[in-house]
């Protein structure tokens, strides 16, 4: 009788401590600059996450250091009401690239659910004279191509690699702060291709200041149903993109991340936001705490080998 007494008393606390949960406002944390998949993903969510939680939910884009300096931010965070939004995908990859971190992604965060994938888009600038992968690959040997990347050791620098290494492509990497200024300076023809998320990328392929030659995708999507994946295009079994999910510290309680793991799961796949993400080529893609955490680890590994063949590293 006592331990089922104490077993009760502790789901009790669990339960009162999730439906107080929050106390105060609720901080979404974007580690990039405004204007990429991130922060277009936590600008969709943060109105029905303040209704659901009633409590106000604020996006505050914290860039720098290649996204490490949001994401330590959050990690050393100890309100137990800040989030972070980021691309997991990069997250994963960080602790390979980088020789020192001031944190630790597999045990200073807690994966909370994935949100969205959105396949990277191989676009170029339209003044390059190439419509596929092949004629880009032929002309990067001949001219000298600038190849925009959001963040040394970002997924698309790294699926940029992995094209590389595939077709024999030769191409300079110049990096930014985030996608939003990787983009910009493509399209101003300062630097000549970039690989990004399909979401902060699609529009302007849509408005004609980017060509697109591929899609990082396993099959083609249905809003660029004529452009062929680069799978298609020679590289066998390539597949990339921007995994959006959310993370807190890992000290958060368990309740909290599971009460916030249904509201997130709930607002992500309403009609209004799905439609909403969909219309821009991301899919709605969501995980439990548990299936987090086991996808961020096959992550980690698999793009491990991809840093170790591509020799990238970061001081």
């Amino acid at each position: 009788m006592k331990k089922l007494l104490v077993a009760a008393l502790a789901t009790f606390a669990l339960h009162t401590s999730a439906q107080e949960w929050p106390s105060k406002p609720v901080r979404i944390v974007v580690p990039y600059p405004p204007g990429g998949s991130s922060d277009i993903i936590a600008r969709a969510i943060s109105q029905p996450l303040s209704e659901a939680l009633k409590q106000t939910v604020i996006v505050e884009n914290k860039p720098g250091a290649n996204g490490n300096t949001g994401t330590d931010f959050v990690a050393k965070s100890n309100d137990g009401h800040t989030l972070l939004l980021c691309d997991t995908g990069a997250l994963a990859i960080t602790p390979s690239v980088y020789k020192q971190l001031p944190f630790d992604p597999s045990k200073d965060l807690r994966g909370v659910t994935m949100l969205a994938y959105s396949p990277h888009l191989l676009v170029v600038h339209p003044s390059v004279k190439a419509n596929n992968l092949q004629e880009l690959v032929a002309l990067s040997q001949k001219d000298s191509l600038n190849f925009a990347v959001t963040a040394i050791g970002s997924a698309p620098h790294l699926a940029g690699v992995a094209v590389e290494k595939a077709t024999k492509a030769q191409w300079t990497y110049i990096p930014y702060k985030g996608g939003s200024q990787a983009i910009g300076d493509t399209v101003a023809g300062q630097t000549q291709v970039l690989m990004n998320g399909m979401l902060a990328t699609l529009p302007h392929v849509q408005s004609g200041k980017l060509k697109v030659l591929g899609v990082s995708k396993a099959t083609r999507v249905p809003l660029l149903a004529n452009v062929p994946t680069i799978a298609e295009q020679g590289v066998k079994g390539f597949e990339s993109g921007t995994w959006q999910g959310v993370l807190v510290p890992a000290a958060m309680p368990p309740a909290v991340v599971s009460r916030l793991a249904a509201e997130l799961t709930r607002i992500i796949r309403s009609p209004e936001v799905r439609e909403r993400l969909v219309s821009q080529g991301a899919e709605v893609y969501t995980m439990t705490p548990s299936e987090f955490a086991g996808f961020f680890e096959r992550e980690r590994k698999h793009w491990a080998g991809v840093v170790a063949q591509g020799g990238v590293k970061i001081d």
